[in-house]
């Protein structure tokens, strides 16, 4: 059922979270850092026993220089430069096993899956540790270090994810004209922040994205993960400032005011994981080419394969 504002009203949302005057400052800082590490990028072929495709164990250098896994594939046989989709996994999923995941590939496209540290219970396995401590959080990611935005987990991931971009980029099979980065839930929190991020992306898919508008996702769903925060809020009462204040630096909707690539959203509006004015605070920021789909009738899962289908077409469109 409906438990969020009006389609109409929707329409026009457009949040009242703070952009930090030292937000540009803070990820310039963050990425430089993470640059001073060379990005030696291996790529080794692995027998997945498929015969239309040809698959790569790739590693990376992300934040701080740490390893991070990927899966790269292509069209069998393929010398490339290909038009590139690198992807970006939902909540608690990691980069999977080699045969899986083969949309993308299949339509001709070089697909870079990148795996999220720390993650891969949830329908897919990881291969990438999370170095860094954390102080005291609720069980999952969302309040992962959180007491400052220099030790907050996202900080890691999305420094990770751009350094992915920049890793596809590298390899001989990739034409780094066209790249494009996709996700959903998470993955389509992390391709906002990227696309606030990464100049020259050719485009950015985000399905029902999650990491966007922290002060109204935080009040009006009880649903995971928001309500990791929601937990750690009720229990840490005198830090809701200080926590707000670090969100506002991963944000979707401050990377939506700073991203320039075409994107292409989609939202649902009986999505109580990630609420539908929430999505539509960072579309409504977004200040590149945009075009939304809204799913009336659907929940978190959108579109489903009809948002795969709406992704294939905007990559076509896009990438070539």
């Amino acid at each position: 059922m409906y438990t969020d504002l009006p389609e109409a009203e929707l329409r026009s949302y457009r949040s009242g979270q703070a952009d930090p005057a030292d937000f540009d400052s803070f990820w310039a800082e963050t990425l430089a850092e993470s640059d001073r590490h060379p990005l030696d990028v291996t790529a080794t072929k692995v027998e997945a026993g498929l015969t239309t495709l040809d698959v790569h164990d790739v590693t990376f250098p992300g934040f701080g220089g740490q390893p991070i896994k990927a899966w790269l594939r292509v069209p069998a046989g393929a010398t490339g430069p290909l038009p590139t989709i690198v992807q970006f996994h939902g909540y608690g999923r990691g980069r999977g096993q080699s045969f899986e995941n083969l949309l993308w590939a299949s339509g001709g496209f070089a697909h870079f899956e990148m795996d999220l540290r720390g993650q891969g219970w949830g329908g897919s396995t990881g291969d990438t540790a999370d170095d860094a401590g954390s102080g005291p959080q609720v069980p999952g990611f969302l309040t992962r270090g959180i007491d400052s935005r220099e030790t907050y987990y996202y900080r890691r991931v999305f420094t990770d994810a751009v350094r992915a971009v920049a890793a596809a980029r590298s390899l001989a099979l990739v034409d780094d004209t066209r790249v494009g980065v996709v996700g959903t839930s998470q993955g389509g929190g992390i391709a906002l922040a990227v696309a606030g991020l990464v100049p020259n992306l050719a485009a950015v898919v985000a399905r029902v994205p999650f990491l966007c508008d922290f002060p109204r996702a935080s009040v009006i769903t009880d649903a995971l993960p928001y309500r990791e925060l929601g937990q750690y809020l009720a229990t840490n009462r005198l830090k809701v400032a200080r926590v707000h204040d670090v969100l506002s630096y991963f944000d979707g909707v401050n990377f939506a005011k700073r991203a320039t690539a075409p994107v292409t959203m989609t939202a649902a509006l009986m999505d109580p994981i990630c609420p539908p004015s929430t999505v539509f605070a960072a579309y409504n920021n977004y200040a590149g080419p945009k075009q939304i789909t809204v799913w009336p009738y659907n929940g978190h899962e959108g579109g489903a394969w009809e948002d795969d289908a709406l992704a294939l077409g905007a990559f076509r469109d896009h990438l070539g």
